[in-house]
Formats: structure tokens, sequence, C-alpha cells
């Protein structure tokens, strides 16, 4: 990451648009669009400046910019809170890496921001940002943890439960054809490693483990598979 051009506002430490998907590695449209997509969810003044008119303006002339932002109408500015939220919705290593650099080496200023506050006052803004930063590492921990053995136990257990149902139960032909339900096992996990982008179960992820044991539960066979339970168990009926 390049060294950031220093940009104070509302005397507070922020970042362009282009600066901030610099950093993140992403481009400006997708910081944009990932803004506008979840616009409800940031707070003006909290999570960014909205610049324009008069104060936009004066903005321009105590700064330098590149060109496509000399003549924007409007420019955001977001503030360690908004690149927060950025980070978690673009939720890459990377957005994260830059994210907590951009804390440690830009946003947080050596000097106290906090010193001219009384005792209490300062006590309240320390422990939002340590909370802050824990939600940082609790984000980052879900976004790469797999499941346990008991979690892993747990969707073994849900696909027994969804194949004996799927092929009419143990004693059905379908699922006494030895050939039948191994083909059911495998398409299922199959199914789950494509729809997961995971190349075993055993890897889900824990952020994904509830969406997973829902999937697998409302899993069903098609095509010549599902022929094949269905012509099983019929030709067994009419014997």
């Amino acid at each position: 990451m390049n060294k950031l051009q220093i940009v104070n506002h509302d005397d507070q430490r922020v970042l362009t648009t282009s600066q901030l998907a610099e950093a993140f590695g992403t481009e400006s449209k997708i910081i944009t669009n990932n803004f506008s997509r979840n616009k409800d969810r940031y707070t003006a003044g909290k999570h960014y400046f909205e610049l324009r008119g008069q104060e936009l303006d004066d903005f321009k002339g105590s700064h330098q910019f590149d060109a496509n932002l000399k003549f924007a109408p409007v420019i955001y500015l977001w503030t360690e809170k908004g690149a927060w939220m950025h980070a978690k919705s673009l939720n890459t290593d990377q957005a994260w890496e830059a994210y907590e650099m951009l804390v440690d080496d830009y946003y947080r200023v050596k000097s106290n921001p906090y010193g001219q506050l009384s005792q209490e006052l300062q006590a309240i803004f320390m422990l939002d940002q340590r909370t802050q930063e824990f939600e940082v590492r609790v984000a980052r921990l879900e976004n790469n943890t797999t499941i346990d053995y008991g979690q892993q136990n747990d969707l073994q257990l849900i696909a027994n439960k969804t194949i004996v149902s799927l092929l009419g139960g143990k004693e059905s032909p379908a699922y006494l054809d030895k050939t039948i339900r191994s083909e059911t096992y495998s398409a299922l996990w199959r199914d789950f490693k494509g729809y997961f982008n995971t190349n075993s179960y055993k890897n889900t992820l824990v952020k994904d483990f509830d969406k997973a044991k829902e999937y697998v539960a409302s899993w069903r066979p098609h095509g010549k598979l599902l022929r094949d339970i269905e012509q099983a168990n019929t030709q067994m009926a009419f014997s």
C-alpha cells in the first residue's frame, strides 16, 4: 500500500473513496456500489462525510487531488468506522489486513485525540475503540475458521437423515441398493462442495455452518439419479 496523502476533515483523519479502494485492493466503483446498497447502515458524521457546494469548494481549495476529483460534484470522506464498514462488506483478507494497517498507521494519530476531554469521556471513547477492534478480530476469525469435529458430525447426521428419507426409508429397495445409496451420498456432497466452494464438507467455514445444515437438510437429487430412485421403489411396489 502506497503512502497515503493525509486528509483531515472535522478534526479527524479521513480517506477519499479512491484512497480507500486502493488500500483495500479494489475499485472505487465497488466501494461506491457497496455504500449505495447499504446506505441505511451508514450514518453521516460517524461513518462518512458527504461534501457538496461551498463546503466541497473550500475542501478542494485546501487539498490537492487527482484531476478526476477536482471536478467531482460530490466527494465522500470515510472515517475509521466507515472504513471498517467497507472492510466488512468486502470481507477479504486483503481488506481486513489493510484496515488494521490503516488503524495503526493512519487513523490513529500518535497524540491522544481525546486529551482535552474528561477522563470519563476518554474512557468511553477508548472502550468504543477496543470494541471495534474486537469485532474486527471476530469477523476475521469467522471468515477463516472451519467447523470442528462435532459440527462435522452434525452435518453427517443430517445427511444420513436426509438420504434415508429421500430413498424411502432404510427398508426401501432404493436404500438397500448399495449402488443407488452410494451415488446419492456422492451427489449430495458433490453439490455441497460446489455450492460452498470447498474441497470437503469438513472444511466448511464456521460462518456458513447454519446455512450448511439447511442446505443438507433440504437437498434433493435430480436427473438420472432421481429416476433411478423412483424406478427402484416403483418396481418393488409392483413386484
